[in-house]
């Protein structure tokens, strides 16, 4: 009974310290609340990712604790060096909240919550370019979209490797325009657009779209036509290789689109530049009628 009566004791005197040091420890401010931090907030799905809990205090042995709502993921032990928890964010519910809890003795503080985000890459930008050419300069706008990715998209143009916008920031799907004015020269110019969206290290380039250089004949007051000629005449693309093995579908052969004006003494041509996207499209109802031909694949020219 004695020793039952004495260990009684003891223990009410360590909950009485304890409760005393935690007590300096608030009033001292000697643990301060933990800070819990992430190189990122914006993650895929299924992505890796760490937290890290840091507590300025670097003299204490804690014991940090990560949760996510009201549950308790880990546990580690440390000092001096900040702790880093690594997690996977799969589902809604791996978004957060989380905090992480800095425990010494009976005493302890929590941090701020900190949540992720889903978002989707982008992909490969296309660029198109139209050029309105007089006899001394030519208008040169240029267009840049990503269709696929979380919107705010950011994009950029570039002129060979310089970069020659400044960053526009597009929270809608359409495409970012960049207007230069360039004298005629013989030099050829190739351009092309970085799309980058919240996600870091996941930036897309379009690829290279060329204007040639200024060595053809503009025609007085020609109209504007669209016309079964060849591409090199006046519309320049980029197409891409995946679709190399596709067979041509008949009535779909590349068109060219040139205006020429007169203005004034001069004469202006306007060409467009592209870097077409294929989409594969199902076919249509009559497509399957006994008159339709077998084997052919029809896609949709986006540009």
């Amino acid at each position: 009974m004695w020793k039952k009566s004495f260990l009684m004791f003891l223990f009410s005197l360590s909950v009485q310290k304890a409760a005393l040091d935690c007590e300096r420890i608030r009033k001292t401010n000697e643990l301060p609340s933990p800070s819990l931090y992430s190189q990122t907030d914006t993650v895929m799905r299924g992505q890796n990712v760490s937290l890290s809990c840091f507590q300025q205090n670097k003299s204490l042995e804690i014991t940090y604790f990560l949760f996510r709502g009201e549950k308790c993921l880990q546990t580690q032990d440390g000092k001096d060096e900040p702790v880093t928890f690594n997690l996977t964010v799969s589902e809604a519910h791996d978004l957060g909240p989380y905090k992480c809890k800095v425990q010494v003795a009976n005493c302890s503080k929590y941090s701020l919550p900190f949540n992720f985000t889903f978002a989707d890459p982008v992909t490969a930008p296309v660029l198109n370019i139209s050029v309105i050419q007089t006899k001394t300069d030519r208008y040169i706008t240029l267009r840049c979209i990503s269709f696929n990715g979380s919107l705010p998209i950011d994009y950029i143009f570039f002129e060979k490797n310089i970069t020659i916008s400044p960053v526009i920031s597009k929270d809608v799907r359409k495409p970012a325009e960049f207007n230069i004015t360039k004298s005629n020269t013989v030099e050829v110019k190739e351009y092309r657009c970085k799309a980058k969206n919240r996600l870091p290290d996941h930036a897309k380039y379009s690829k290279p779209v060329t204007i040639p250089s200024t060595g053809k004949a503009m025609k007085d007051s020609a109209p504007r036509v669209c016309r079964n000629i060849p591409m090199e005449a006046g519309i320049y693309a980029n197409v891409r290789e995946n679709q190399a093995d596709e067979k041509p579908v008949p009535g779909l052969e590349p068109k060219q689109c040139v205006s020429s004006a007169q203005d004034g003494a001069e004469y202006s041509q306007e060409i467009h530049y592209a870097d077409p996207v294929f989409q594969q499209v199902a076919p249509r109802d009559q497509e399957n009628s006994n008159n339709s031909k077998d084997g052919y694949v029809y896609s949709e020219l986006v540009l």
